[in-house]
């Protein structure tokens, strides 16, 4: 089959052949309909964060059950799933305090040991898998606690994006930071996790959305998914104009960037006990400083681990707030390409031309 291989980092994607093995217990073979282009994708190419090559990129993923291994009960062939990095074991403490992103075990539990042989090759070579999934690829093969089945009228490259940014975005407003209804947001960047968090704080009530970037098109779209107020942060002191629009500061923040700067401008735009939240992926060894004063105010920041999300319940209510016309997909989708095309969609992604690429297997 035909998958996006990172041979070196940093480095592009090479288009080749490689082999998956048949499923073993608790795996699940599935045939890749559509993955989006995430930025955490572009890190590890960009060797901001390490993984081992040569590996498959791609998590953020929809498709097909082929067929499954014994042991599996989740998903039978020919149903429709979502992917989810998120994979959990169940049994550790993390897990069974309803925190599955923060599991302890995935890395031992849900991979193959090395008597079981590797899940990817290429020829004789074994191929690593990325977090869990390798969605860059014709098909995958996961373990059952990677992915949930999910009502088959939904559109699978929409659903592709629930896998990762939709999900990240919307889990940092309705789990992490809890947005009460007629509070003020402020969301830093409005790619495809800043977007969708936007829509959470429009779907939790909050009066006042200011959406920060230093693009005009994403500032419009971010108006599209509902954001209030906007402030292009190119021309303007984005912290003094979120204080000036909210009267002081807003209640929560919502930092999509990934940089120690944004980070800090996410807590300064807070007033007294609001909370800022970073969701993007801040580069490894990167520190984020703050004010000892501003503590006194009692700001809260924190991070969010894809959302906090507990993705076998949480994704199927997003595919529903979708069908139901509550939560827009369609206009996050910037283009389609094929698998061809990956190396151009990061190329788009870096010149700040899309909010996101999808690709279609079909």
């Amino acid at each position: 089959m035909k998958a996006a291989v990172l041979n070196s980092a940093p480095g592009q994607l090479d288009i080749e052949d490689v082999q998956l093995d048949e499923p073993g217990p608790n795996e699940v073979l599935i045939t890749t309909k559509a993955a989006g282009l995430c930025h955490s994708d572009l890190h590890f190419m960009e060797a901001t964060y390490p993984h081992p090559c040569p590996t498959v990129l791609g998590h953020e993923s929809a498709g097909v059950v082929e067929a499954v291994g014994p042991g599996v009960r989740h998903v039978q062939p020919g149903d429709h799933v979502i992917t989810c990095l998120s994979a959990f074991c169940g049994t550790c403490s993390m897990c069974t305090n309803g925190n599955m992103s923060l599991c302890e075990r995935k890395r031992i539990d849900l991979v193959r040991q090395p008597d079981e042989g590797s899940r990817i090759r290429r020829g004789d070579e074994d191929v690593h898998q990325f977090l869990h999934l390798s969605s860059f690829a014709e098909q995958m093969l996961v373990h059952e606690n990677a992915l949930v089945k999910i009502r088959e009228d939904m559109p699978l490259d929409k659903a592709s994006l629930i896998g990762c940014g939709v999900t990240t975005g919307l889990g940092a407003v309705f789990r992490t930071a809890r947005v009460e209804p007629g509070t003020s947001v402020v969301v830093i960047g409005c790619g495809g996790i800043g977007l969708s968090a936007i829509q959470g704080a429009r779907i939790a009530g909050a009066n006042k959305i200011i959406a920060v970037d230093m693009l005009p098109s994403k500032l419009e779209l971010a108006q599209q998914m509902g954001a209030t107020h906007v402030v292009d942060a190119s021309s303007n002191d984005a912290v003094a104009a979120v204080k000036d629009l909210t009267g002081g500061g807003a209640h929560y923040s919502f930092e999509a960037v990934g940089l120690p700067v944004t980070a800090r401008q996410a807590f300064e735009m807070l007033r007294p006990r609001g909370q800022a939240t970073v969701i993007g992926l801040i580069p490894v060894g990167a520190e984020v400083t703050i004010t000892g004063v501003d503590l006194l105010d009692e700001k809260i920041l924190t991070g969010s681990n894809m959302g906090s999300n507990q993705f076998r319940t949480d994704m199927p209510r997003f595919v529903d707030m979708y069908l139901d016309g509550k939560l827009m997909l369609d206009e996050m989708v910037s283009q389609h390409i094929s698998l061809d095309q990956i190396n151009e969609g990061f190329d788009d992604m870096k010149a700040g031309k899309v909010a996101r690429s999808v690709i279609l297997f079909d």
